[in-house]
């Protein structure tokens, strides 16, 4: 018979906590309401047996570095959300798909899952216990789905949020990979001709001892430091990848570097904009799943993976804890403050041009009035997830249409660049050539 653990409250108001045993959980809470209790939290206590079988199931764990792919966790939480749809019981969903799954982190998360929830655990407590595979957002979706009885539409809900998610992500990624496979083949060709074609031309030109034009000196000097210094090639993009890295690791180069990046020319404002559609869709989606405000505001900071929009919502969350609306918090702390970080990434432009850009878009708004007018529609009329969702949308086609727009101009852009440099390593090597040749006749 099993053992059930229950916290109840008398009926002078005092919480007890004890264990009693019973066929099953109904016949449990029958006979604590019998002693005079009011349960309010009961689970099977864990035994020997349920250990036991939590080994077991270790053991058709693998070996698995870092977490779940997010487009693995996508397709999980579809094939999830069908099961449910379909009546079947939570865990025996779980099992379905843990059987199912590669090995991997989630094999290993739904292994660990599917023993809690035996153990007497809820689903999102047991998914609690896997961050590497269920973040924050997803354990407080669940955690609320459970709460209103509605996981299936919860379940649903957080598949679409990841589906659109993963969309515009392929579509940003699908856009890069021309011009990347261009650029790349280019240094290659580049890279080839600076180390093998270059020298040749000048011993040709060293036995002749002709006077060089400074284009071809220039060119030659170009080559015998990519030769000499040839490691440099990628030890300066890796060096600077670390020190941004080591910068990030410091509050205040992180809130430097995410305000720089947010500010830049071109890639700036879609990466402006691609935040705030994938935070005002968090928000809308936790909201319309019944997570409190100030629990779906600090979720929302937390996977907004940005300094800068992590501090408004954080100047949001404050104000609304002391009785404020969403709407004017976000209006008036959406400039963000002079940074000196800020500054100092942008001395790595020409420093005047750089100086003059930042004092133009230091105080630019990175939430406009759109944003805030959409948000204060939606608190007066009780349809702020409606409204967020609306929001999410028009800034997803709107990166959209400055992705297609930038690659579109990318195209033309590297096709002048290549042309110039191809034309000056041209121009540079047959300029002594028609020299000699001249000389000679």
């Amino acid at each position: 018979m099993p053992t059930y653990q229950f916290e109840a409250m008398d009926a002078t108001g005092q919480e007890i906590k004890d264990v009693i045993e019973a066929p099953n959980q109904d016949e449990a809470q029958a006979t604590i309401r019998q002693m005079g209790y009011f349960v309010t939290k009961i689970s099977v206590k864990k035994s020997r047996k349920t250990a036991a079988g939590k080994k077991d199931g270790a053991k058709g764990k693998t070996f698995a570095l870092g977490g779940v792919k997010s487009k693995v966790l996508t397709t999980f939480t579809r094939q999830l959300s069908i099961l449910q749809d379909a009546g079947l019981p939570i865990l025996r969903s779980l099992r379905v798909l843990e059987q199912q799954a590669t090995p991997g982190a989630l094999k290993n998360a739904l292994i660990d899952v599917c023993d809690e929830i035996e153990g007497g655990s809820t689903l999102s407590e047991a998914m609690a216990k896997c961050p590497k595979a269920f973040d924050r957002l997803y354990v407080n979706m669940i955690k609320a789905g459970e709460a209103g009885g509605a996981l299936e539409v919860i379940l649903k809900r957080l598949a679409e949020f990841q589906e659109r998610s993963e969309a515009l992500k392929r579509k940003v990624k699908g856009a890069l990979v021309y011009p990347i496979t261009v650029v790349s083949f280019a240094v290659g060709i580049l890279v080839f001709i600076m180390i093998k074609i270059v020298p040749s031309f000048e011993k040709i030109f060293d036995d002749f001892d002709t006077e060089l034009p400074g284009m071809t000196q220039m060119l030659i000097q170009a080559s015998n430091i990519i030769v000499n210094y040839w490691y440099l090639l990628p030890g300066v993009p890796l060096a600077i990848w670390l020190a941004v890295k080591l910068i990030r690791k410091f509050s205040g180069g992180r809130m430097g570097w995410d305000l720089f990046i947010i500010k830049m020319p071109i890639f700036g404002p879609l990466i402006e904009k691609n935040i705030t559609a994938r935070t005002m869709r968090t928000l809308g989606t936790l909201v319309a799943s019944g997570v409190p405000i100030l629990e779906a505001l600090h979720i929302t900071k937390e996977t907004s993976n940005n300094a800068v929009f992590e501090g408004l919502f954080q100047k949001i969350y404050e104000s609304i804890r002391e009785g404020e609306s969403i709407a004017k918090p976000m209006k008036e702390n959406s400039k963000p403050p002079f940074h000196p970080m800020a500054l100092f990434f942008w001395f790595f432009w020409p420093p005047v041009f750089g100086l003059l850009l930042y004092a133009m878009r230091m105080n630019q708004r990175i939430v406009d009035d759109m944003v805030v007018n959409m948000v204060d529609v939606g608190e007066e009329t009780g349809e702020l997830d409606t409204m967020l969702y609306k929001v999410a949308d028009t800034y997803d086609e709107e990166v959209a249409v400055l992705t297609e727009s930038l690659m579109s101009l990318m195209e033309p852009l590297m096709i002048i660049m290549l042309g110039g440099m191809v034309g000056f390593i041209v121009i540079a090597l047959f300029l002594p050539l028609i020299s000699l040749i001249n000389t000679l006749s």
